[in-house]
């Protein structure tokens, strides 16, 4: 039976005959997925000023590696490459969009980050940028005393993870 499934991190629906492994549109974790009728999501959440702070950089980050890794989608010199940075493109562009939610922001920055012709340098560039993002958002999930702040960011070290094991993966198979 085909039934709507709800990403409780980003919000987005999912029809499916069951819920994913990942969220196709943020990358959540299996367990974030529930029934649409018993997902529980919110992007209504009181900021304390640290809150704010974190969630503002995090906003930032996410376009800047959305702004990236499309770019690199567009200039790499692998076609694998390619769909790998455009995919992971969309999957930042919607992490940006959970954080604009939570700001309560009308528009969405725009990010200018540039990126290089050669997939390896981007496959560099991208485990750098995926490892900034983890230390960040663990730092932020530790100082965080609000449940949904903490579960967003702990959610988000662990897709930026899946991001980092992808670029180590692709380093090793293109030296």
């Amino acid at each position: 039976m085909i039934r709507l499934w709800r990403c409780e991190i980003c919000g987005d629906p999912y029809v499916g005959k069951s819920a994913p492994d990942n969220c196709p549109f943020c990358g959540a974790h299996k367990q974030h997925i529930k029934l649409a009728t018993e997902a529980q999501v919110t992007f209504d959440v009181p900021l304390c000023e640290k809150d704010k702070a974190n969630v503002q950089h995090a906003l930032e980050v996410e376009v800047s590696n959305a702004t990236f890794y499309m770019c690199a989608a567009a200039t790499t010199d692998d076609a694998e490459g390619k769909l790998l940075f455009k995919a992971l493109g969309k999957i930042e562009a919607e992490h940006a969009g959970i954080w604009k939610k939570v700001l309560k922001l009308s528009d969405m920055p725009r990010g200018s980050d540039q990126c290089h012709s050669k997939n390896i340098q981007n496959l560099a560039e991208s485990h750098a940028r995926e490892e900034r993002a983890i230390a960040f958002y663990k730092k932020a999930a530790l100082e965080s005393e609000n449940e949904r702040i903490r579960q967003l960011f702990t959610s988000l070290v662990d897709i930026e993870n899946d991001h980092l094991h992808l670029s180590e993966e692709r380093m090793r198979k293109h030296p």
